[in-house]
């Protein structure tokens, strides 16, 4: 009994600096959700206030335990949407369409939309690295704890990819089965209602119900964002501190250049160009999907929030955005499986001397595309992805653990273009099917997310 208080009490003693910092900042945030402040300024805020706070308790040593507790519980609770959130909107969209092949030309166009931007990614980084030249100076050796990752075989992607289990699948929180499934029931709908709608109806209607019920969980949740993105960018920050950025600088700012490239370049010349909207207006309407992908470096978290800004926001149709974004929240890899890839590559390649020649960066970005779809569903899709662009170079594999130090860093970047991509990708598919509701979006100063989190 006397050790148990002794832990506590030496617990408490080390914690309690990062713990009043917290309840301070959480003071601080409620205020300005009272005063109703624009939730997206609220994000932007806790994430400036998490970073200052982390490089505070990584500087002078305090434990941040308790900030990344109240982060864990955010994640933990966004968790628990995504599963019945997959299943009963993707039912729920495709019931809703009345011919399957509209739903076929919808997949295509958004598996389509996926690739192209992902190849599109990885030139941009082949370029970025080119330009930067990563790798040159660079005299370290392999992190002892670097294990390289096995790829997994076709037959066995697959075999992952197909549900076998649904229920297992979703206690498994296996997104890509649990979404085939839904998609299965969904199609079965469509074709039961076209020859007997009166036994379709309840079940129609129950999942409409649900439907509605689930998003104002989603809503309860997603109020509680800014906290969750002050506790996990400040218990990043307070776990690597500037110190670990310094040796593999060029690399991390590279990547982020790449990245910074293909949303500016990429998505706002597609939301220009092909959606014709506004590009300023567009990123401001999607910023809570950017931030909390960059804090919870999680396409599969951020998914309950994209789909909030998706329709809310955005005013793309629940029908489509029920389809894209939960596909786009395991396949769509503009960062892990287009960008960091092909950076990577660059950087291995000249810390141990290989050429690359003009055929070998057109391998990149072909190969780049291929394993972007083909890790969907895969834990740890960016190290997948890259260790099959190496292996098809015939890089060394080694090269990927003189990374690992930064891997945590870039990839709060990474996820931010992946979910911003399917946000995009949303946008593009509904304008061509006519389901984009331009007016609502152009005249929506005060967004009706907003409203709702007010």
């Amino acid at each position: 009994m006397s050790t148990l208080k002794n832990n506590l009490l030496t617990a408490f003693q080390t914690n309690w600096v990062s713990l009043l910092v917290s309840v301070v900042v959480i003071g601080i945030l409620y205020f300005l959700a009272r005063k109703r402040v624009n939730f997206g300024y609220r994000v932007l805020i806790a994430l400036g206030l998490g970073l200052v706070a982390g490089i505070f308790f990584n500087k002078f040593k305090f434990d941040a335990t308790s900030v990344s507790t109240i982060g864990t519980i955010y994640v933990n609770l966004v968790k628990m949407l995504v599963i019945p959130l997959v299943v009963v909107l993707v039912i729920n969209s495709i019931s809703s369409i009345s011919s399957l092949g509209h739903l076929r030309k919808i997949g295509v166009k958004t598996i389509s939309l996926f690739l192209i931007t992902t190849g599109i990614a990885a030139l941009i980084g082949l370029l970025v690295a080119l330009a930067f030249d990563p790798g040159s100076g660079i005299q370290q050796e392999v992190p002892k704890t670097f294990k390289p990752r096995d790829i997994p075989t076709f037959s066995q992607v697959i075999i992952d990819l197909l549900p076998s289990n649904p229920v297992g699948d979703m206690a498994n929180a296996k997104v890509v089965p649990v979404l085939i499934f839904s998609i299965f029931v969904g199609i079965a709908m469509v074709q039961v209602g076209s020859k007997k709608p009166e036994i379709i109806a309840p079940v129609k209607q129950f999942i409409e119900s649900f439907a509605q019920v689930m998003h104002q969980v989603a809503k309860y949740i997603i109020r509680l964002t800014p906290y969750g993105v002050y506790a996990l960018i400040g218990a990043m920050a307070a776990k690597y501190g500037l110190e670990t950025l310094l040796p593999l600088m060029k690399v991390v700012v590279a990547t982020y250049v790449a990245l910074l490239l293909h949303f500016v370049i990429t998505f706002g010349g597609m939301v220009t160009f092909i959606a014709k909207v506004n590009p300023f207006k567009f990123f401001r309407k999607a910023y809570p999907t950017i931030a909390v992908a960059f804090t919870t470096r999680s396409s599969y978290v951020t998914l309950p929030v994209n789909l909030e800004v998706i329709t809310k926001r955005l005013r793309v149709s629940p029908r489509i955005a029920s389809f894209v974004a939960p596909l786009g929240s395991t396949m769509n890899m503009n960062g892990c499986g287009g960008v960091w890839p092909a950076i990577v590559a660059i950087f291995v390649a000249r810390v141990y001397n290989v050429p690359l020649g003009i055929s070998e960066y057109i391998l990149i970005i072909l190969v780049s595309m291929i394993s972007s779809i083909g890790v969907a569903g895969v834990p740890g899709p960016a190290s997948i992805s890259t260790t099959v662009v190496l292996t098809a170079l015939g890089l060394p594999l080694e090269g990927l653990g003189l990374v690992l130090a930064i891997d945590a860093i870039v990839d709060m970047g990474r996820t931010a273009v992946n979910a911003t991509g399917t946000t995009v990708c949303s946008l593009i598919v509904a304008n061509s099917e006519g389901e984009f509701d331009r007016d609502a979006f152009n005249r929506d100063e005060e967004d009706q997310m907003e409203l709702n989190m007010a």
